[in-house]
């Protein structure tokens, strides 16, 4: 086992860990741990809300999740001799939940959860109809997963990192700071928001403290969007195997990361979509010296997906265009729409055989679902695609000629 360079005590909240980590972009954080080029090593990582939702039958925790909170990141990392303009190299050697740890209070212990956001309260992709919380547990076996909220299903994951990416300039960080602000400033009340401005209530800055933690907390990008510093991709590919080529904005290039996921299908549609949980993960770094320039990095890293994934062969692909249907309007080549209905379409036929919208909403985000953008030129109209694999059912999912087979199909957790 590599050694363990960031370690978390599970029982414990990230701010009362020996070295806590953050939850804030900002280039200032301290350096947690110091790496060379060449270096293996192991992060543990924290649940992205710090242990805020729990292994039971409500969604009121999903409810009411304080998201100034969020993420908690594991580092920052100082890989030495990183300098601005280098791409640093990472690979994933491997990754997992919480090691040894089959049961416990925490997500990662032996199981995760999905859940589907109030709409006053971040929301998701289809928030305008499905708006209130909802939930489901899932229990790990091996690779696979099973959910007393969604009985007949059994899947396996891409278990990979959400969120990883290295410490903004200055400069950057005032960039995204003032971009972001500029949008929601066009409708500053609006529900959900446009955005999440820098926010100093519960800002967690690593080591850092007095004037150096107020300013972290007064200027500090949140963590929920991705940026070209990488961020929160939610790639759900992004797993053992794969390499990435972050862009280096600050000396040592300060690399953090974490909010884990057993698996997700392509979007992370309810927002809170894959199953979350924490872990472990393991990491090689290396330097390509003056790399961003060299090969023309210069906003978000490149990646090299894993080969490490389910062998599922037959789907059911949904499609979607760029129509809103409930007031047949035709919005010009809009794949964000077109995914929409796409994922819309595959709730509905999911009902059919007895899902309800919340419990189909839950299976689409945290499945290994495949969502391709298929056309953004033959005007006016956007196509999207959802791929759904027909194997992780215990029931035949096609269409035929004896129509659907409809049945109790469970119950997720909802609030009160």
């Amino acid at each position: 086992m590599p050694d363990v360079v960031f370690s978390v005590d599970q029982t414990k909240s990230m701010r009362d860990q020996a070295v806590p980590g953050h939850n804030r972009w900002h280039p200032d954080i301290p350096e947690a741990v110091r790496v060379k080029p060449g270096d293996t090593f192991r992060m543990e990582c924290r649940e992205w809300t710090d242990g805020q939702i729990g292994n039971n039958d409500s969604a009121n925790d999903v409810r009411d999740v304080d998201l100034s909170h969020a993420h908690m990141l594991s580092g920052p990392v100082y890989v030495e001799g990183a300098e601005p303009g280098d791409l640093l190299i990472v690979d994933i050697l491997d990754l997992g939940p919480i090691p040894q740890q089959d049961s416990g209070p925490v997500a990662g212990q032996g199981w995760g959860y999905t859940g589907v956001f109030a709409k006053e309260n971040a929301g998701g992709f289809l928030t305008d109809y499905y708006p209130d919380a909802a939930k489901a547990i899932w229990d790990f076996s091996g690779t696979e997963v099973t959910s007393r909220h969604l009985p007949g299903v059994r899947y396996t994951g891409i278990t990979h990192p959400g969120l990883f990416g290295t410490a903004p300039s200055e400069r950057l960080l005032a960039r995204w700071n003032a971009r972001e602000q500029a949008l929601i400033d066009t409708n500053p009340t609006r529900v959900p928001e446009l955005g999440l401005p820098p926010l100093p209530e519960n800002t967690l800055a690593g080591t850092a403290t007095g004037e150096l933690a107020t300013r972290i907390g007064a200027e500090g990008a949140r963590t929920v969007p991705p940026r070209e510093n990488g961020g929160n991709h939610d790639i759900k590919n992004f797993t053992r195997g794969s390499r990435v080529f972050y862009p280096v904005y600050v000396e040592g290039a300060k690399f953090s990361g974490g909010d884990l996921h057993f698996s997700q299908g392509d979007g992370e549609i309810t927002f809170c979509g894959a199953i979350e949980m924490g872990g472990y993960i393991d990491f090689h770094v290396d330097l390509i010296k003056g790399g961003m320039e060299t090969y023309g990095v210069t906003t978000n890293p490149i990646y090299m997906p894993g080969r490490s994934e389910p062998r599922y062969s037959e789907f059911l692909t949904f499609i979607g265009i760029s129509v809103e249907d409930e007031t047949d309007t035709n919005l010009y080549l809009d794949a964000t729409l077109a995914y929409k209905r796409a994922c819309l379409n595959a709730v509905e036929y999911l009902k059919k055989f007895g899902y309800s919208g919340e419990l189909a909403y839950l299976l689409l985000g945290s499945a290994p679902i495949e969502g391709r953008i298929s056309g953004v030129v033959d005007i006016p109209n956007a196509c999207a695609s959802l791929y759904l694999p027909t194997a992780i059912f215990d029931f035949d999912i096609r269409p035929s000629s004896s129509g659907p087979s409809y049945a109790d199909r469970g119950s997720c957790a909802l609030s009160s």
